[in-house]
């Protein structure tokens, strides 16, 4: 479609007669049918009262599509938001997410914290002597054990058939009996 049959067609939904339309721009009937026809064209003053008057932007009566380039940056921009928001969306169910997790952690943590505590472990530690050799035994009931200057033997033995991790007193009567049974001591 050209100027002239955008400018009739306009023209026309206005109700409005080529000697009206000529009366409202400041030119004849003549004129306005010249231009409907395409013989001429409007400058661009005549252009900017016609687009007044029938209420129709200067680039739509230039076929200048400005409005398909509008709605398609519009509609870019409208999945642009559409997108930041499903984003923002996922972002905030995975923080609300991580907050339950902590949440709920915090509370198991606090119900089982004896159980997590660290015990102490009791222990002893006896100087024996046997032979003139001194010998230096730790026991703990966190099944630590050590025998500093033991020979393999005496440190498998004691630890096979004296060491008892769960009853520290009980080792240590053992041991000294041990000891005792072999002609030594323990202190």
């Amino acid at each position: 479609m050209n100027l002239g049959e955008r400018i009739l067609n306009a023209r026309k939904k206005k109700g409005l007669s080529q000697e009206q339309l000529g009366e409202k721009v400041n030119v004849t009937r003549q004129t306005i049918s010249n231009w409907e026809l395409g013989e001429t064209a409007p400058n661009p003053e005549q252009l900017k009262l016609l687009s007044k008057e029938l209420n129709i932007s200067i680039d739509e009566l230039l076929d200048n599509d400005v409005k398909s380039i509008l709605v398609e940056k519009v509609s870019n921009t409208e999945k642009l938001a559409g997108l930041v928001l499903r984003v923002a969306k996922w972002i905030g169910i995975c923080f609300i997410i991580m907050l339950v997790v902590d949440f709920v952690s915090l509370i198991i943590f606090s119900f089982n914290k004896d159980s997590l505590e660290v015990k102490k472990s009791e222990g002893i530690e006896l100087q024996c002597t046997l032979n003139e050799n001194d010998y230096l035994i730790e026991v703990g009931s966190d099944g630590y054990f050590n025998c500093s200057n033991c020979s393999k033997e005496i440190q498998k033995e004691l630890k096979d058939d004296y060491v008892d991790f769960g009853n520290i007193d009980k080792t240590k009567e053992n041991i000294d009996k041990y000891f005792e049974n072999k002609n030594g001591f323990c202190e």
